[in-house]
């Protein structure tokens, strides 16, 4: 809780350090200066759950959604398995999020099934890191899928620096023929269009009830600049937060700065965890 308010973090990157690139590792380092990640990692570069769970709880997150990547030329390779003990430690304040690549996975439904059976509550996709377009065709029997299991898609939409990334990728343009095509499916933008695309995102998510932007890697308080062309009161209510961690300075911090934009505070509990709840099915899930 903070602030008496409900704190769910819905872009948590819980990485075991073996298995990425060292840009990763500087780029956690260099952004979440304030993070003590030293303390919560054991001699093998592998998060402690008793120690990131304390960590959190200090931080007033209630839950936070974990992330894995499978994009061996940007990032790395960080298998689903390696989060396991960490939502295992505390299923309630840990979820699981899905993670597919088209050119790793094949078939995609049945690597999606696999992880859906060990408790994903949605499916992550990295098109920027990954190399391949989030409308590519191959991607579409998952989206099929995730469309009849009711699994949110979520899709990275915003610049990356780290090396080999793709970040033609990043439009959210192309994601328009996706939820054309699967007229049933939510879809989170996440970073919600950072660089070049603020206003695509902005449209898209107001013009569809089933897009939703994720302001994970977004300072809080310049997020009216960033959607100025909108009214931003009515925008904030398609939010959800998420803070890209540990490539942030503060938990805490990020979402106190939400309270001061001048948002009305029922919007600004949708942010923070109500639109989050509902995206992810949370309350039904425990």
């Amino acid at each position: 809780m903070l602030e008496g308010v409900r704190l769910i973090d819905a872009h948590v990157h819980a990485a075991r350090r073996p298995t990425l690139k060292s840009s990763w590792i500087e780029w956690a380092d260099h952004f979440g200066k304030e993070v003590p990640l030293s303390d919560l990692y054991n001699e093998e570069g592998t998060l402690v759950p008793s120690r990131l769970d304390e960590y959190m709880a200090g931080e007033g997150v209630d839950v936070a959604i974990l992330f894995s990547e499978y994009s061996p030329k940007a990032t790395g390779i960080q298998p689903v398995e390696d989060l396991l003990p960490i939502t295992e430690y505390n299923p309630e304040r840990f979820k699981l999020m899905a993670n597919l690549n088209p050119h790793y996975h094949h078939p995609l439904p049945e690597e999606l099934e696999r992880q859906m059976a060990l408790g994903a509550v949605g499916l992550k996709l990295h098109p920027v890191h990954g190399g391949f377009a989030p409308n590519d065709r191959a991607l579409y029997p998952a989206y099929g899928l995730c469309q009849q299991s009711g699994l949110p898609v979520v899709v990275h939409c915003g610049t990356s620096t780290f090396p080999g990334s793709t970040n033609r990728y990043a439009d959210p343009a192309l994601l328009e023929d996706v939820v054309r095509d699967f007229p049933d499916l939510t879809v989170v933008l996440a970073h919600g269009g950072r660089g070049w695309w603020y206003d695509a995102a902005g449209f898209m998510s107001l013009m569809r009830g089933n897009v939703w932007i994720e302001i994970s890697g977004l300072p809080p308080k310049k997020l009216p600049e960033y959607y100025e062309k909108y009214d931003f009161e009515r925008l904030a209510q398609k939010m959800i937060f998420g803070t890209d961690w540990p490539g942030v300075p503060s938990l805490k911090n990020n979402a106190l700065a939400l309270f001061d934009l001048g948002l009305d505070p029922e919007t600004v509990e949708l942010i923070l965890h109500k639109n989050a709840s509902q995206v992810y099915k949370l309350d039904a899930k425990g």
